[in-house]
């Protein structure tokens, strides 16, 4: 677990080794996410990044709620 210091500022430094890991490049956008006092920072995705989710699904095979047991 690696910690960070929040400047004066307000600014983080990602360290280096989640920066690689996340394969975040300068100028990347990240969303904060406040969860019970927890912060979490998620990279955001372009709408293009969610292409193909969804790929073989069918709508005919879906179930209503109803439906569901």
């Amino acid at each position: 677990m690696e910690t960070v210091t929040l400047s004066t500022k307000y600014q983080l430094v990602v360290p280096r080794a989640a920066r690689e890991r996340m394969a975040l490049k300068p100028g990347a956008k990240l969303t904060v996410i406040d969860k019970g006092g927890v912060l979490f920072l998620v990279p955001s995705r372009p709408m293009r990044g969610f292409r193909g989710i969804a790929k073989g699904t069918r709508p005919s095979r879906l179930r209503d709620k109803k439906d569901r047991h």
